[in-house]
């Protein structure tokens, strides 16, 4: 596995415990919330981006 798709993963599961976390208190931060997320989907795309293959430009 590459190096950089494994340590996005790990930065995606963290977030989701992050929001879990949150999630689970009574009160939760609905700003830090929107933050994890926007965070967790921004890693998931560009791991998404690293794993499809790799398309030649047509000339």
């Amino acid at each position: 596995m590459n190096p950089l798709i494994y340590r996005l993963t790990i930065v995606h599961r963290r977030l989701e415990d992050e929001i879990r976390s949150e999630l689970r208190r009574r009160f939760p931060d609905h700003f830090r919330l929107l933050r994890l997320k926007k965070l967790k989907l921004k890693v998931k795309d560009r791991l998404h981006r690293l794993m499809l293959p790799k398309r030649r430009a047509a000339i």
